[in-house]
């Protein structure tokens, strides 16, 4: 397989990724077209034989973080129902569920939602999203750990606790 045909594979990968990031459709084809803009300007910055998975998600973030200092994008807003489509999502009381997994990962702060989202949905490993997040191991534990606890309380009905915010 060819690059462009590499690339091509993590496309949708990249998009749902965004979709669930950002929760608004429009703005995650916007970034999954900037990252891959970005990634065939950068191209000769690829290693050949290294994970193009990884070093597509690397740009995305990079693009994510310099658009969101840029525009402070209000993150409250309700995730895409095609974010939520699942099969398992047939009954009434799974989409419900659904839906209130969407808006407490849209209340989660940016740096909380990424780690979980690349962990969780796109099943990076830590070292993975380390590398595509641009921190260390350390950090992506912590932050998935902080981000699964706030998730179990909004999803069990607790808003007692403040959401805990990442200061560099």
């Amino acid at each position: 397989m060819n690059e462009t045909e590499q690339i091509a594979a993590v496309i949708p990968r990249l998009r749902r990724y965004a979709r669930a990031l950002l929760g608004d459709r429009a703005e995650a084809d916007d970034l999954v077209q900037d990252t891959l803009e970005r990634a065939w300007r950068k191209a000769a910055l690829w290693r050949p034989g290294s994970d193009l998975r990884a070093w597509l998600f690397a740009i995305m973030h990079n693009v994510f973080v310099n658009q969101t200092r840029t525009r402070r994008t209000n993150m409250e807003e309700p995730l895409d129902e095609v974010v939520l489509e699942h099969p398992a999502a047939s009954d009434a009381a799974a989409g419900a569920q659904l839906l209130d997994l969407a808006s407490a990962l849209a209340k989660l702060p940016a740096e909380q939602r990424e780690v979980v989202l690349l962990v969780g949905l796109e099943e990076f490993t830590y070292e993975e999203a380390a590398r595509a997040l641009g921190i260390p191991i350390g950090t992506v534990m912590s932050r998935l750990a902080r981000g699964r606890e706030r998730l179990r309380q909004l999803m069990s009905g607790g808003t007692s606790a403040p959401s805990l915010r990442v200061v560099k």
